[in-house]
């Protein structure tokens, strides 16, 4: 792996010197004051071709065709400026600009920009192929929060975002389980998981569990569009999370960057990046090594994650681009404790043998077409190629390891899917409006392998001891869809938004459920097909400048994934009408900003779960009883998710020569609850009906609460940050007092606090360091049935990292 990356790294750099540089525009970029300005966005009208200015303002297009062109510049809070160019064959051209100041309005910038208040922001209303317009959005700016990004720590990374849950069970940081709206953080199973607009779960239709989270230190933006993303990317309640890495630097040739981290419990990690643009052509590349003990006892971590972009303008209309990434992981599973043992130490571990190892490999490869100056095409083909390995003593958290052959589960992923979108914008009746529509096609196959023998050593060994594995399924799933969205500029101010989307969905799985006494009981071939349609509206009025109210009602849905067609058992029956879970997702809001000082988003939620999937007992005709899955109930999630950040120097005093501070609410208050789900038991010999109504949806807390305050002067940042986190019930029967393996019971309200702090010197170094876990709580966010468990699953308790970074 190593030889391959230092390969890549030697060829990239030499290719950066390697191409002529015949035609080409260049030229520097002035403010009103006359001093440089860095990061204007230089480009043709019209064509793929653009650059970035550099920290002196100045910009360079190579390799330009010969011709007249419309030269554009633009920064959010300028006005933009543009001139025609006209330039000749072996022709380099001079252009300079000057950009006044303008007034910010809300459609015009992604995030508020005064003074370090960027952490938290929005989407604009129209972007690239998507309509962002009137839909509840947020986006995580992390070169701009204080935070452990070297551990992915995901309570400081979310802890702007209003109402998002956490599983704070994976210490390594390399598997990321969040959600909202009451919703399960299961590996962000209910959020549509993306990387660069791509998907990169197993199968979002069949197996939606997010194994793979790239490192945050190259992730420029997290995007979360709620649920009403369903229109335009499907299928979860949750909506969507996109990490956005880090784009090809258009200000220079060659830009790298190394990032290394020491801490607590053996860290180490380290982070290295090299990108930049050469004529034609641009690049970023990187590789992470993260690799340490862990908190707990028995939780050692190794993890590799490489990653290549390769971009070439093959015409002034045409854009081709590559990209592959690589993830292996070596973890070691502490496995869960009882109560008692939590309350006796929270690091200890009784589960010396079990590992888990995620092999991911994702290629993608896009295409950007302008056909005119207001329509573009866009076609990414992406897949994956990946494993979910674990191995260990399995049976319940009470029961000690006897140290003989461990269990064994493999996963086998193969993926393929591409996407088509289209987008233009068009004048009617003396407006302009914006359309957004397009194509996906998606087969999965996942081959499933679990409850083999395996060996009875202690190291991660994923070697099959018996001939065969018990259980062994074929998944299969393809996916085709389109959708049309449009947004009608109606006045000014008032901006509606409607769009359909179809699906249709077919689903297969074969294979061995079990094998009884050396005899194979061979499962009944399950064969789904639906085909259906997704209504959206939804709208924005602007009632200020800077602030908007918002609303949205977008229909959603879950499909039937492979754990409910799998039943536990042989003699379980499922119900050959299982229908996908169905419901829809509303919103209603107000936000924006007021000056520099003050930027807000309040909204109203509502939720709607129909159709979940449950068991219940029943008594077939001769008198036995089978459990039966199939859609039993409904569960209905609303609230008020609300973030608030205020800068009161700015707001009281002005420009300041101490530094500012900005202080920040992140609140959500979740009412997530059963409206009607059939449930049966059995109870001195008879099946006993009754009902959830009225209870808690489990996994999900009636509060999260976050508060911060940063402080900055000039290049110094400092953040303090608590999280208020509400009580939860592991199970919907809503048990208080837990059972015996610790499955079940109350997950208690906790407080957690974190500090961190960061100095950039010469925009060269950079030093960053911080406690997590401040004041050492002992807590838990999560009381597992099964792997990784089973049992409670601490949280980490006091950690300290010290982060150097370098670029040049």
């Amino acid at each position: 792996m190593k030889a391959l990356i230092t390969t890549i790294c030697l060829v990239l750099i030499s290719m950066n010197f390697a191409f002529a540089q015949r035609n080409a525009v260049k030229g520097k970029i002035l403010d009103q004051n006359q001093q440089p300005v860095s990061g204007v966005s230089v480009f043709l009208e019209g064509t793929v071709r653009g650059a970035q200015t550099d920290d002196k303002g100045n910009f360079i297009i190579k390799e330009l065709p010969a011709g007249s062109y419309e030269l554009k510049a633009n920064l959010i809070g300028f006005q933009n400026q543009s001139t025609t160019i006209s330039i000749a064959a072996g022709e380099t051209i001079t252009v300079d600009f000057t950009l006044p100041e303008e007034e910010l309005w809300l459609e015009s910038f992604e995030v508020l920009t005064s003074r370090g208040m960027n952490g938290q922001g929005r989407l604009p209303e129209v972007e690239d192929f998507r309509i962002n317009a009137g839909r509840k959005n947020e986006v995580i700016r992390l070169a701009e929060i204080d935070a452990n990004l070297a551990m992915n720590n995901s309570r400081q990374i979310f802890g702007r975002t209003p109402g998002i849950s956490i599983w704070e069970n994976d210490g390594s940081g390399i598997q990321l389980g969040v959600a909202s709206r009451g919703l399960s953080p299961n590996r962000s199973w209910e959020f549509n998981v993306r990387m660069n607009g791509y998907d990169i779960t197993p199968d979002p239709m069949g197996y939606p569990e997010a194994y793979f989270t790239p490192p945050m230190e190259v992730v420029e933006n997290i995007e979360i569009i709620r649920g009403a993303s369903s229109l335009q990317y499907g299928p979860q309640f949750g909506g969507l999370m996109n990490f956005v890495l880090r784009k090809p630097d258009q200000s220079t040739r060659f830009t790298a960057e190394t990032l290394n981290t020491v801490g607590s419990n053996g860290l180490f990690s380290t982070f290295n990046y090299i990108g930049g643009t050469e004529g034609k052509w641009n690049y970023t590349a990187y590789y992470q090594k993260r690799r340490g003990n862990g908190w707990r006892e028995n939780g050692f971590f190794n993890t590799d994650h490489a990653h290549l972009e390769l971009n070439y303008a093959a015409s002034n209309r045409l854009k081709l681009g590559a990209e592959m990434t690589y993830m292996t992981t070596e973890t070691q599973q502490p496995g869960g404790l009882t109560d008692a043992q939590f309350a006796e130490d929270p690091s200890q571990s009784s589960r010396s043998r079990n590992w888990f190892n995620t092999p991911w490999f994702i290629p993608s490869l896009t295409a950007d077409y302008i056909l005119s100056p207001k329509t573009k095409i866009n076609l990414k083909a992406f897949g994956s190629i990946a494993q979910r390995n674990s191995v260990g003593f399995m049976k319940p958290i009470t029961e000690e390891d006897d140290f003989g052959n461990r269990q064994l589960d493999r996963d086998i992923y193969h993926t393929f899917g591409t996407e088509l979108r289209l987008s233009s914008s068009y004048l009617f009746l003396g407006r302009e409006h914006n359309l957004v529509t397009g194509y996906r096609f998606f087969s999965g196959n996942i081959d499933r392998n679990q409850r083999g023998v395996g060996t009875d050593g202690t190291e991660m060994d994923f070697k099959l001891v018996g001939e065969a594995y018990p259980r062994d399924l074929d998944f299969d799933n393809v996916n085709n869809a389109a959708f049309v969205e449009n947004m009608f500029s109606l006045t000014d101010k008032l901006l509606l938004t409607a769009g359909v989307r179809l699906e249709h969905i077919s689903s297969e799985m074969r294979g061995t459920l079990n094998t009884v006494n050396g005899v194979p009981q061979i499962l009944t071939p399950e064969n789904r097909t639906r085909t259906f349609a997704l209504l959206g509206l939804g709208g924005e009025y602007h009632l200020t400048k800077t602030t908007e109210l918002y609303t949205n009602f977008s229909q959603a849905y879950r499909p039937v994934l492979i754990s409910d067609l799998t039943p536990p058992a042989t003699t379980d029956v499922i119900d050959p009408n299982l229908q996908d879970a169905r419901g829809y997702n509303f919103d209603l809001g107000y936000r924006g900003n007021v000056g520099t000082f003050l930027n807000f988003d309040v909204s109203y939620f509502y939720l709607r779960y129909a159709d979940r999937i449950g068991t219940i007992t029943q008594e077939g005709a001769d008198g036995t009883r089978f459990q039966y899955r199939t859609n039993l109930g409904t569960s209905v999630s609303q609230g008020v998710e609300a973030f608030v950040e205020f800068d009161p120097i700015t707001a009281f005093v002005g420009n300041s020569t101490v530094g500012y501070l900005h202080l920040f609410a992140s609140l959500a208050f979740i009412n997530a609850e059963y409206t009607d789900f059939e449930r049966t038991s059995v109870v001195n010999g008879e099946i006993v009906s009754s009902n959830l109504a009225g209870n808690r949806v489990e996994n999900a807390p009636e509060k999260i609460n976050r508060y911060g305050a940063t402080y900055r002067y000039k290049d110094f940042s400092l953040t303090w940050q608590l999280s208020d986190i509400g009580d939860a019930f592991a199970d919907a029967s809503n048990s208080v007092e837990p059972n015996a393996a610790a499955t079940t019971g109350l997950i208690p309200a906790y407080q957690v606090q974190d500090l961190s702090a960061s100095y950039t010197f010469k925009k060269r170094y950079t030093l960053k360091s911080g406690v997590n876990n401040l004041t050492d709580e002992a807590y838990f966010t999560r009381r597992a049935g099964g792997y990784p468990g089973p049992g409670i699953m601490p949280a980490d308790g006091r950690t300290f990292y010290f982060t150097f970074g370098l670029k040049f």
